[in-house]
């Protein structure tokens, strides 16, 4: 997902909007963590946005273990690449829409007009590299499938099938990758998936629950 922009803050976690003329992302390493009026302190980027809150709530983190989901997530996190995540976010519905609810199947066959049907649909951003990417992958995702390889056995092989709880209590405690992210980036380039380097692929571990940095104090953080 999008990044903070404060201080040597990570390329990973969720980016910070302004709410009520207050820059969240500049005051993050002094105050992490933002006190809601629902009594609840949550990770600083979700900001005061009701829409950004329920995501941080009820998405980011949350172990994902179904293979169409992950596959989804992690194409989104290609087109976020140099955008911020809640732009992305707000236009989850129009991708969905426009990508077939990201169906491999279905995306596999997409030809030449389809790709400039898309590359005309104002809903979804229009950058052609990652529009013909997300149809390299999903034709990666069946030849994955093919072979008796389920994706998300592939995704949660790099954790070794269980969340690692890193409980940051900085954000410049969060990485913009890791080992586990650069492996894994590795062997998704190697299979023929696009728009998948180290960045992407932690920021997808990290809403996708592979990993878990909620910040120390965070109502979503786990004990």
């Amino acid at each position: 997902m999008a990044e903070p922009k404060a201080g040597n803050a990570n390329k990973s976690a969720p980016e910070a909007e302004s709410a009520n003329g207050i820059d969240l992302a500049v005051k993050a390493e002094r105050a992490p963590l933002l006190q809601h009026g629902d009594g609840r302190a949550r990770c600083f980027w979700c900001g005061t946005d009701p829409f950004y809150m329920a995501y941080h709530d009820d998405e980011w983190g949350v172990p994902e273990r179904d293979s169409r989901a992950l596959f989804e997530k992690l194409l989104l996190d290609g087109f976020q690449a140099g955008l911020s995540w809640i732009t992305i976010l707000r236009k989850r519905e129009n991708f969905r829409r426009a990508f077939d609810g990201f169906d491999p199947e279905t995306m596999a066959r997409y030809d030449a007009a389809k790709v400039e049907a898309l590359m005309a649909d104002a809903g979804i951003v229009r950058n052609r590299a990652k529009v013909e990417g997300a149809v390299a992958s999903a034709r990666a995702y069946l030849d994955l499938q093919d072979k008796g390889i389920a994706f998300s056995d592939l995704m949660w092989e790099a954790v070794d099938g269980e969340t690692r709880v890193n409980r940051p209590k900085r954000i410049a405690d969060v990485p913009a990758q890791t080992a586990q992210s650069v492996a894994l980036s590795k062997r998704l380039k190697g299979l023929g998936f696009k728009f998948v380097g180290p960045t992407i692929v932690y920021a997808a571990m990290q809403a996708c629950g592979l990993v878990d940095d909620h910040l120390a104090g965070c109502h979503c953080a786990r004990p």
